[in-house]
């Protein structure tokens, strides 16, 4: 790639999304296309849609936070329906405050910076761009130079709602400049930037003793009295606050709660009327989202002062909870891995899953359904099939505990405890084991764990042991089996015979002599028996297989026994607890011979070619599973 092309290429691009002219050629410019006019919060709501939505089992799932934030699904589909889509429709929630409440790096600052980053670019778009009076520190809305006498007819003229009016700064141009000529206003494209302060504005909290409300509202520009005479003339005045600068677009209150009482005052206004008050002005008008965000801890203190009342009333509190599921919460960890310089370790299959295990049963609650432990919990979650538990067991333990997922160890702990196991180590790859060490040793340290969650925390990680342990036996069993697939799919066809025979009374005929014979229950059950299907149970789990087959063969799909997750978890099994032997003496040989040393080096090149192993890693995973199965 040319570097420097590919720069001019970006600038003539922004070159391209120009546009300026008068006010009368932007009204043109909406007779044809009125969406310009759109409201901040419709804006965000329109750019969030645009990058697709996915219908599933009549919940949705929003294409825009795919790329950064796991595992919250629902959550974001309940920010989106009952805030964004809402606030978009000009309904009474767009008055509110969007407060993002939740555990330490559950993601709801990563949220507000999917919408910083994402209104930056759709203002790029010509569906969301952006015009405003030009010269304008605040960005204004061009449409406010209507006077509001004459304002219902234009909006039904140009199907459009004209809310605010101009800051005083755009007041005086208007008359000094323009002499109140409003067709003679210039207009402009804007490109809305954090990094330019155009449409975007954070405030964090610091000393308030030193914090100035100026940060928010602006403040006057004392070498200028003696030029303009007063302070309320607005050339006499810096609109440069972070309300006056995230006009149009969005305001981030990092940590709002820590603010200072004087900063958040500003806020009743600016929510309920769309209006905050600044210097010797009349109040200024706004259109901006206001998300905040803060912690459990901070706004229960929040809530229960009796003065906080009115500022209380003009929120909408969005439970920003942890991920609960093991598979989103590996793409967490690759995530953040990823953005580091430790990309040249590799990181051994499992390792990071074994840590998520841990990291999500340390936030699951014990469900009172009978029968249903941590570990099976777990697994419903993340969308496996438990036996014995249907959907509706699913959706009414997600209902069972409002607060789930409030607590429980954060991603940048574990975070923390791999890139420890990555640094001290200096090793070109960490495993499981590397990483749940890790975990262990760091719980001492850790500052807000109890003694009592401590031993908690313990029991989690040899859980997570335990499940590694199954999934390490289960990825020699595949390497280890030649022709795995073959295999696997000789016993199903066998298998299925067999329960076709049993299910329609019948016999099935031996393909060498073509004698005629009874089922084989002691293959069936030995299949079975290894996901703990029992006596009283076989015939029901063999007539659903069948019932799936039929399904299957309707639709004109053939069956696989790979489409049915228990089917293939027994079949795995049962050539795993065949070969267990052959496994055991190979693995476990210090010298071994020239036969064992072929299938070692074959079993090897498998975990490396079609498991992401690395030779190291590949080799610790077939010592290990040795040692396993010898004890």
């Amino acid at each position: 790639m040319d570097i420097f092309s590919r720069i001019s290429e970006y600038r003539a691009e922004s070159e391209k999304l120009g546009w300026s002219g008068t006010f009368r050629e932007y009204i043109d410019l909406l007779r044809r296309d009125n969406t310009p006019a759109m409201t901040a919060h419709a804006r965000v709501y329109d750019m969030i849609v645009s990058h697709g939505v996915e219908e599933r089992g009549g919940s949705k799932k929003y294409n825009f936070f795919n790329s950064e934030i796991f595992g919250l699904d629902q959550t974001m589909e309940k920010l989106v329906e009952e805030y964004f889509h809402s606030a978009a429709r000009r309904l009474d929630v767009r008055k509110r405050i969007l407060l993002l409440m939740g555990p330490v790096s559950g993601g709801k600052s990563t949220i507000v910076t999917l919408l910083k980053k994402g209104l930056e670019q759709y203002s790029r778009t010509a569906r969301g761009a952006v015009y405003a009076i030009k010269g304008c520190p605040m960005q204004e809305d061009p449409l406010h130079l209507i006077p509001s006498e004459l304002r219902p007819e234009v909006e039904k003229e140009l199907g459009v709602r004209i809310e605010g009016d101009l800051c005083p700064s755009c007041q005086m141009r208007l008359k000094t400049e323009f002499e109140n000529d409003i067709e003679r206003v210039p207009i402009e494209r804007v490109l809305i930037s954090e990094k330019n302060r155009v449409g975007i504005g954070t405030f964090s909290p610091s000393d308030p003793k030193s914090q100035d409300i100026a940060d928010l509202t602006g403040s006057i520009d004392f070498s200028t009295i003696t030029e303009y005479g007063s302070e309320s003339d607005p050339r006499a005045y810096r609109f440069d606050g972070e309300l006056n600068k995230a006009n149009r677009g969005l305001m981030e209150f990092q940590e709002m709660l820590k603010c200072d009482e004087k900063f958040l005052w500003n806020l009743l206004s600016l929510t309920q009327e769309g209006n905050f008050k600044a210097g010797r002005f009349a109040l200024i008008s706004a259109d901006e989202l206001i998300v905040a965000h803060t912690n459990e801890s901070e706004y229960k203190s929040f809530i229960s002062n009796k003065k906080n009342e009115a500022l209380q009333s003009r929120m909408i509190v969005m439970p920003i909870p942890y991920n609960l599921r093991v598979s989103d919460e590996e793409k967490i960890y690759t995530k953040l891995i990823g953005q580091s310089d430790m990309s040249h370790v590799h990181i051994a299959p499992h390792a990071l899953r074994a840590a998520a295990i841990f990291s999500i049963l340390t936030r699951l609650k014990e469900s009172k359904k009978q029968g249903m432990d941590l570990v099976k919990k777990m697994r419903m979650y993340d969308g496996e099939e438990v036996e014995g538990y249907k959907e509706a067991d699913l959706k009414e333990m997600q209902n069972e505990f409002v607060e789930e997922g409030m607590a429980g160890i954060d991603p940048r702990y574990v975070i923390n405890r791999i890139s420890s196991a990555l640094i001290k180590q200096d090793l070109p790859c960490i495993n499981a084991l590397d990483v749940l060490r890790a975990l262990k040793d760091g719980l001492d340290q850790h500052p807000s764990i109890t003694r009592e969650e401590r031993e908690k925390y313990l029991n989690f990680i040899s859980v997570a042991r335990k499940e590694y342990d199954n999934l390490a036996k289960k990825e020699i069993q595949k390497a280890f089996v030649y022709s795995f697939e073959e295999s696997a799919r000789t016993l199903f066809e066998n298998y299925l015979d067999n329960i076709e025979a049993y299910c329609n009374w019948s016999k099935i005929k031996d393909p060498l002599t073509g004698e005629e014979m009874d089922p084989d229950e002691r293959l069936m059950r030995s299949i079975e028996e290894q996901i703990g299907v029992s006596e009283n149970a076989k015939k029901a789990f063999r007539e659903e297989i069948l019932i799936r087959i039929s399904a299957y063969s309707r639709k004109g799909k053939k069956f696989d026994y790979s489409m049915h997750d228990r089917l293939r978890e027994a079949i795995e099994k049962k050539l795993f607890t065949d070969l267990k032997d052959i496994v055991k003496i190979t693995t476990s040989t210090k010298t071994p011979d020239e036969s064992q040393l072929k299938r070692i080096n074959e079993v090897t090149k498998r975990l490396i070619d079609e498991h992401s192993y690395c030779p190291v890693c590949a080799n610790e995973l077939l010592r290990y599973v040795g040692s396993l199965l010898n004890r």
